[in-house]
């Protein structure tokens, strides 16, 4: 079940990257791993997808974000996002799905391509109970094309 949720993301994340300009690609580390892929839509909007795994799980994520003040080479951003994450135990597999926010401070260095972010995650549970998580921060790099 793992692999193919895996080779589904992958699948959707080549189409997108197919069809995308703008975009950065990269890591995030946080409470897990994650593989982080940024498209721009319009001038300061922009989708991030991330696939992560972490304490015998893994996760899907999405985000919606909006640049709320660019500085320069900084960008505070903020933004609605959902969230899968399926794992556990082997005596019991978990599905959680959630809905939260992205906020987050990215950085994009001058003459390379090089964008590092620091960003919070905060989450909604609404299966397979509801309740709040708080924890999710992470350091994102990615190489921006």
């Amino acid at each position: 079940m793992k692999k193919f949720i895996l080779v589904i993301a992958a699948v959707l994340g080549l189409a997108v990257v197919a069809s995308a300009q703008p975009r950065a690609l990269g890591v995030r580390v946080g409470w897990g791993g994650e593989l982080s892929y940024q498209h721009t839509l319009g001038a300061e909007n922009f989708l991030e997808v991330d696939a992560g795994w972490g304490a015998n799980a893994i996760s899907v994520g999405a985000a919606y974000d909006f640049q709320i003040a660019p500085l320069g080479p900084f960008g505070f951003y903020a933004g609605p996002a959902a969230h899968v994450w399926i794992g556990g135990s082997e005596e019991q597999n978990n599905l959680v799905l959630g809905v939260g926010a992205q906020l987050g401070l990215e950085y994009m260095f001058d003459g390379i391509p090089l964008q590092l972010s620091l960003d919070w995650k905060p989450l909604f549970t609404l299966v397979p109970a509801t309740g709040f998580g708080w924890q999710s921060f992470g350091l994102g790099i990615r190489y921006a094309f």
